[in-house]
């Protein structure tokens, strides 16, 4: 086999190489893991405007309507609901937000605070101090309840209803920037943050 063969060979074996590489890097970040940014404050003060998130997409297809406890309280990103896709919204939007209510769950914001099931909610700090009354209702099957964590100034169920199931992308499992909080987002989930 001449050189030149011998370079053309190893050639395409180095471009079939980066091309697996490549594909798996998309398997990768179209099925299991996606990084997102916050665009808002609607989640503060837990993620700040322009932090970068990893998200699970693998994770949550294993949930079904039966296990939609395993996402109470965890931190979702998901497309546009319905609601707001009839006022404007891109339908592939992604929109991220703390889940509040599960099926059957009963929720209610009164006098300043969040209820659920007829429990205030003092988990958070920014479960009190709320200005809007809404509810109670009760959370239907294949539906969660949503929120900001700026619960003031946040566009979540209490404006536009409940999250279909079918419409979440994933969990938010990890800060990656910036680097000075870099961090699993579930250690965020169980700290009061004021």
């Amino acid at each position: 086999m001449s050189n030149q063969s011998k370079e053309t060979t190893s050639i395409i074996k180095e471009l079939r190489n980066l091309l697996i590489w490549i594909l798996l890097a998309l398997i990768i970040r179209w099925q299991v893991v996606e990084p997102r940014w916050i665009p808002s404050g609607s989640m503060l003060p837990t993620l700040q405007i322009q932090d970068k998130i990893l998200v699970d997409k693998l994770t949550y297809k294993f949930i079904n309507k039966e296990n939609l406890s395993e996402l109470k309280d965890k931190i979702v990103v998901f497309r546009a609901p319905d609601q707001l896709v009839d006022v404007g919204y891109e339908a592939d939007t992604a929109l991220i937000k703390r889940v509040i209510g599960i099926p059957g769950d009963k929720i209610e914001i009164k006098e300043g605070n969040l209820y659920v099931n007829d429990t205030i909610q003092s988990k958070y700090s920014f479960d009190s101090d709320i200005n809007y009354t809404m509810g109670p209702l009760v959370i239907p099957d294949e539906n969660l309840w949503v929120m900001g964590d700026n619960r003031n100034n946040s566009l979540d169920s209490h404006i536009w209803g409940v999250l279909p199931f079918k419409k979440v992308i994933g969990k938010a499992i990890l800060r990656y920037w910036p680097l000075v909080n870099f961090g699993p987002i579930s250690s965020l989930e169980i700290n009061n943050f004021y």
